[in-house]
């Protein structure tokens, strides 16, 4: 099993899990957060005033996939959160180990 994490852009959630669900994916855990990568933030202008925003807003995504899922999850969040502008995010795959359902007490994929 896999732990796919992806930041992305927050306009882009729907259509990233939409493209989840079109393949299968079960569920997934969304977090808001603020961060920076080779975009290094920007600058706004407010009440005249001129001010560095340095971490933007994103949003984080945490889906648990089966190995043979692992290719078309992440083929769909790229398909579905890209904008081809800089700042579109990442994605990250580490293995998961172990899965258990608390309410069932099932394990391993079955838990997914």
């Amino acid at each position: 099993m896999k732990k796919i994490e992806a930041i992305i852009k927050p306009f882009k959630l729907d259509e990233v899990r939409e493209a989840l669900s079109d393949i299968g994916v079960a569920g997934l855990t969304v977090t808001e957060v603020k961060g920076f990568g080779r975009q290094k933030g920007h600058t706004e202008l407010y009440r005249g005033a001129e001010y560095v925003v340095d971490f933007l807003p994103k949003m984080k995504l945490e889906v648990v996939v089966a190995d043979s899922q692992l290719e078309r999850a992440m083929e769909a969040i790229t398909t579905a959160a890209r904008t081809g502008k800089i700042g579109d995010g990442k994605i990250f795959v580490t293995t998961v180990e172990q899965v258990v359902r608390i309410r069932t007490g099932e394990s391993g994929e079955a838990a997914i």
